[in-house]
């Protein structure tokens, strides 16, 4: 008989502290950063021999994406274009055109130094604002929502344009004010007022999916800033209100979501979960592996715009599960990859520019693909490098190379890309910092 293990005699319970000291010596919390430390470091290497992975995980990530949102283009178009009497190749080339001027445009920004774009911060985001304004005078309306201008035969989405552009102004809004943030004064001038002008202009043109992404982007830069968390609370509710009222005072968006939450078709006969319930069908046939590149069935006019918003729907119909997971491992690795971007800024204008961008792309992608696959209403948003699109592209690839800019001083200086311009920045003064704490030249 094996005899239990029984305490010593005249030994006493132990105590509290003694035994938290029993315990293992790290909480699985613990573990796990240490496990992730442990994998970035291995990767990355430390101090000088920094060997940029991140850098590359982004490029690689990004170019990747855009190299699949080509193909799929050229595949999920190709059908209604030749019903159309037009070149089956026609999208997949002007997506391929935007793709070159973007990537080159990538590259240069990832050369030169991100303090420098504040100098453009308050033009560019007028500049946005003022074409915002000029679509609703001369715009073209595509489908109920006024969101381009025709240039010369080449359609442009201003609202792309104003993401960016606001984003970078905010990051340098933000930066300026440094301390201030603690009072909501500050919190609330000049920021949101800006911002609540590009939302209501992109409102004005029935765009409440872009409108949605720009809330986004401004509640990135504003958390990433250091805002006190109470105010975002605030902010949700009057944002909730809003978004309750616009729903019940448009019959449209209405019937969107009746349709999506039922699954029937709306009083006035018309079906508006038509396109979501055809996107679940090409999911639902291409399997594990798929039908075959090329060989779509749905986008023979079952989805409309199924080059553009649905185009997650063909990649899973024509590359099965292991094309969709393909595109969400991407995605997964730019958001890691970015994230480290982040956290390693000490600069707020750095940290709140990068952040916002990173809630940007992610945000947007996981909006597209919650519709596409049921979780949430239709609304009209584009998969980031993927959807078609050049504005759209365009500009996810220059804020791609405003992120690259920063991944690019975190490598060793042996190894890192040289810069292609050397621009001066001015480097703007806290201030809320006392003169008297200032030191003296």
């Amino acid at each position: 008989m094996v005899s239990t293990p029984t305490r010593p005699q005249g030994s006493k319970p132990r105590s509290g502290s003694a035994a938290k000291a029993a315990r293992p010596p790290a909480s699985t919390r613990m573990r796990l950063q240490a496990v992730h430390h442990k994998f970035w470091t291995a990767l990355e290497g430390t101090g000088t021999s920094k060997n940029g992975s991140t850098y590359y995980l982004i490029l690689g990530a990004t170019l990747a994406l855009t190299a699949i949102g080509i193909m799929m283009v050229l595949s999920a178009s190709s059908v209604e274009s030749i019903a159309a009497g037009k070149s089956p190749y026609g999208d997949a080339m002007k997506q391929g055109v935007f793709a070159a001027i973007g990537i080159f445009t990538m590259f240069v920004l990832s050369r030169i130094n991100v303090v420098w774009l504040k100098r453009l911060a308050w033009p560019a985001v007028g500049a946005a604002v003022l074409l915002l304004g000029l679509v609703q005078i001369v715009g073209s309306e595509i489908n109920g929502n006024r969101n381009w201008i025709d240039v010369g035969g080449i359609t442009f989405q201003p609202s792309e344009a104003a993401k960016l552009a606001l984003a970078l102004w905010m990051a340098t809004v933000l930066a300026r004010k440094g301390r201030l943030l603690s009072r909501w004064q500050h919190v609330l001038v000049p920021a949101v007022p800006m911002a609540a002008v590009v939302i209501v202009l992109i409102l004005v043109g029935n765009d409440l999916g872009t409108a949605m992404i720009i809330m986004m982007i401004v509640a990135a830069a504003l958390f990433f800033a250091g805002v006190p968390l109470y105010l975002f609370g605030i902010a949700g509710i009057i944002a909730a209100a809003g978004t309750a009222f616009m729903a019940v005072t448009s019959s449209n968006r209405m019937c969107r979501i009746t349709s999506w939450w039922t699954g029937q078709s709306c009083a006035d006969g018309i079906d508006a979960n038509y396109q979501a319930t055809n996107g679940l069908y090409g999911l639902a046939s291409g399997g594990w592996l798929g039908v075959g590149l090329g060989q779509s069935r749905q986008k023979y006019s079952w989805i409309p715009e199924a080059h553009n918003d649905f185009i997650f729907a063909i990649i899973g119909e024509e590359l099965g599960l292991v094309g969709t997971v393909v595109v969400l491992v991407l995605f997964a690795i730019l958001g890691a990859a970015i994230y480290r971007v982040v956290v390693a800024q000490e600069d707020m204008f750095h940290r709140v520019l990068a952040g916002t961008i990173m809630v940007w792309l992610l945000g947007q992608a996981t909006v597209n693909m919650s519709v596409v696959t049921g979780l949430m209403p239709v609304i009209g948003v584009p998969l980031p490098f993927i959807s078609y699109g050049g504005s759209a592209l365009l500009m996810s690839l220059c804020a791609i190379g405003v992120v690259l800019s920063l991944a690019r001083e975190q490598m060793a200086p042996a190894i890192r890309p040289k810069r292609m311009l050397k621009l001066k920045a001015r480097k703007d003064r806290d201030q809320s910092q006392p003169k008297n704490s200032r030191k003296r030249a």
